[in-house]
This record gives structure tokens, sequence and C-alpha cells, in this order.
């Protein structure tokens, strides 16, 4: 097999080309986002069914990056960051998540066939980790070769970009600074971070305030900017899509749900679903829906606007803290990916939302907000026809509901704010009396 390459490159095509080793996130022409570009001519010497067979061989291995544990992300290295050396790569096992048909929400909703994909299960508990592999992987690459010097890899989060950051960088032995909105973040995310011996710093201001705070200290070349502003991140994220793929014997359904904030994960399932296309693992590409919180919809009104560009807004409180985010960095890519995968957007309320999560839970699942609000956009989609009775669909979990348990005890305990709670399941008090508590069985 050739071996092959990939850089950076300007997303709105201007002229040349950046190693990934390059500590740097905008096109110095233009100023827009950039991509990774991979040398598809190389890719495209070993067949389809080749790459079919590889890629399956190695989710069947129990290992594929030499001394690490088997890896989602890195059983598909030569499509990520192929010029990582074995010994540089920084991995927690991540992805190869289950796909877990929800049969019972899928009868109660109406689909033909409900599939949830829970990438909650990695190491840090949220599909952050599937990015920051990959980025943590370069830098500690580029570092070590000399490519690199920077005092520490940041990153503005509103919980689990930096729970994920802080756990590769302790893995790797780098520095790791985060920027939160103090007080928006739930216990066990700021925890994360703390635990692994980040520099936590809370700023009085919203996510869209941390990232304008970590965007210029890159910009002054201070620190390394691990948002998915940074096209790694969505190179590990594209993985999600490869993986849905692989684990329907290598088709795609008919919807993919995602819920969105800064709108790198759509642009990541873009990504991955047009490589398997173009590359001939797959035949055609999924529909797109981008979720929203509707306290946080920037994308939504953009779309319903029939707008080219996204409008930032001042996003509100919501129960889906992480997509809390008014002025999403990626809305560029995500409006690339609806237009690609003929994709809608859809909002959630509060109390769509949280409904969503008590009947997901109802059936087995344990859904945190965010995946809530993909299950709610997904229910109205199909209410009004837009998803057809017997299509499949694909709801991306982004994160365990473990992080969010007193949000989940707000709501069994009916203490949620204007939101109603008719799943409402709160403890009963009872004396140590057999006989009573026999009357309570029911």
């Amino acid at each position: 097999m050739a071996h092959p390459t990939a850089s950076f490159r300007c997303f709105q095509g201007c002229a040349g080309t950046f190693p990934l080793t390059t500590a740097i996130y905008r096109c110095p022409t233009c100023d827009g986002l950039l991509e990774v570009a991979h040398d598809l001519d190389v890719l495209k010497k070993t067949s389809g069914d080749e790459w079919r067979a590889l890629f399956d061989e190695r989710w069947a291995a129990t290992s594929n990056v030499k001394g690490a544990p088997t890896s989602g992300v890195w059983s598909k290295r030569e499509w990520v960051a192929p010029e990582v050396p074995d010994d540089a790569v920084v991995t927690t096992g991540e992805g190869m998540t289950p796909l877990y048909p929800a049969r019972r929400l899928a009868a109660e909703l109406g689909f033909g066939e409900l599939l949830v994909k829970q990438c909650g299960t990695t190491h840090t508990g949220s599909f952050k980790d599937l990015g920051m592999t990959v980025l943590v992987s370069v830098v500690n690459h580029a570092m070590r070769s000399g490519a690199l010097s920077v005092r520490a890899i940041a990153c503005a989060s509103t919980g689990d970009t930096s729970a994920a950051l802080a756990a590769y960088g302790a893995a790797a032995g780098l520095p790791v600074v985060v920027l939160l909105p103090r007080g928006m973040v739930s216990v066990a995310q700021l925890v994360q971070p703390l635990a692994h011996g980040a520099k936590v710093l809370a700023l009085e201001t919203d996510f869209d305030g941390c990232m304008a705070v970590v965007s210029e200290l890159a910009k002054r070349g201070l620190v390394y900017l691990a948002n998915s502003m940074n096209p790694l991140r969505i190179e590990g994220q594209k993985t999600v899509a490869l993986e849905i793929a692989q684990q329907l014997g290598w088709d795609v359904p008919e919807w993919v749900v995602i819920p969105s904030g800064n709108m790198g994960n759509a642009a990541a399932l873009f990504a991955g679903f047009t490589m398997a296309k173009e590359l001939g693992l797959t035949t055609k590409l999924p529909r797109l829906c981008i979720a929203q919180a509707a306290k946080a919809n920037p994308m939504y009104r953009a779309f319903i606007a029939g707008a080219e560009e996204v409008t930032p807004i001042v996003a509100e409180q919501t129960q889906a803290s992480a997509i809390r985010i008014g002025n999403p960095v990626s809305a560029p890519r995500a409006m690339r990916a609806l237009r690609g995968m003929n994709g809608v957007v859809e909002e959630a309320t509060e109390s769509e939302l949280a409904d969503a999560c008590a009947r997901a839970d109802r059936t087995g699942l344990y859904a945190d907000p965010h995946t809530g609000v993909a299950i709610a956009c997904a229910r109205k989609l199909r209410e009004r026809g837009v998803i057809g009775a017997t299509e499949r669909v694909v709801v991306v979990s982004t994160a365990s509901a473990l992080k969010f348990t007193e949000l989940k005890l707000a709501y069994h305990e009916s203490k949620l704010p204007d939101v109603p709670t008719p799943l409402a399941n709160a403890p009963v008090d009872l004396p140590p009396d057999v006989d009573i508590v026999a009357k309570n069985l029911a």
C-alpha cells in the first residue's frame, strides 16, 4: 500500500497547504476555516473491498496501534492522521461504540427502525474523545520532533471538550489549560479536568466569551488551540460516520440525527460519509438532521430563514448545556454538510428534550439532555412525515447521561423550572414494615 499523506488547506479553496504539525487555525489568505485534505489518489489505489476488509480485520483485533488498546479512530489511521508514528499516538481505546437498536422507543414514536450510536461510552464519557486522540497525538508528535513549542494545549469548553483534552493531555504528559464558563457546567464535567491535573480557569462569561479569549491566546502563540476550529478534531470525529456504516454492514441509514452546538460534529459526519462513498466503501450519503436546543438555536434560525450564513445570537440557559453556543465556530462547515447531505435543522424546547430523555430512559436507554434534543427533533420530523415510516434513523448520542445526574434527579423530583415532568418517578418513603411495603409493590 502506498503511504497516504494529509495536510491543512483552506476550507474556501485558497492556494497553499500546511503540515498537520503546524500551529495554524485559519487561512492566512482569507482568515477562513481550515480543513484536513487527504491524498485521495493514493487512497484510491486500495479498492473499497480492500479497505472494508482491512477495517473489519482491525475491528476484530485486540490491538491496532502497537502497545495500545484497540481504537476505533486509529483503526482508520490512513484516513485520519497517517503520518503520526505509533509511538506518538495517545489513545485510550476510544470509538467502536455500540449501535443500539432502540426497538421499544421506535415503536412508541412510530419509527420503522431507530438506532442510537452510543458515543458516550468512550473513556471520558463523550464523543469528544474521538477528536482529541487525533489532536493530542499530532501535538505530541510535533513537540517531540521540534516542530511545535507552546506553553500548553488549551480549549474553551462547556464541559466535555475540557474532560477529553485533560485526559489525553495527562496521558501524554502535556500541560493543559481549560477555560470554562463559571457555573454553567455540571459537577461531573467540572471535576474531570480538575482530576486530570489541568489548569481550570472559570471565566465570568458564556462559552462564546471563553472561545474569544482562548482564540486570542492561540493567536499570540501562547497555547495550542484544541477547539473544533482546529480541523484535527473533525478528523477523529468523522470516524463516527465510518463506524455507523461499518456496523450496518457497510451500508448507511436514511437519516442521521446529531445534537449540535459548535457544529464540528455535523461537519465531521459529512466528512466521514463522503470519504466512505468516494473511496468505494458505501454507495450513498444519509440525510442529516442538525438538532438544536430552542434556547441555543442560531443554525435553526438560519435554516428557517433560508440564510447562507449563521448570525450569532446570545444563547440562553438550557438543560442541554454542552450545546449552549450562540456563535458556532464551525457553522460554515455545517452549512456545507447540510447542502451535501440534503439536510434539515430542527429544534427542541426544554419540555420536549426533557420528555424525550424520560421516554428513552423508560425503554432502557439512559439519555443525556443533548441526546434528548436529538430524539425530540427526530420525533418532530417523523410526526410531520419528513422522516418516513419505514426509514432507518440513527441518533448520535454524544455523551454519557452519568454526567448529568443532578438534572436527571431534578426531573424525577419535579424540580425543573417551567418544565412539566409527566414521567417523573420519585422515590416513595416508607417505614420498614413488610405489609406496608407489600402494598406499595405495584
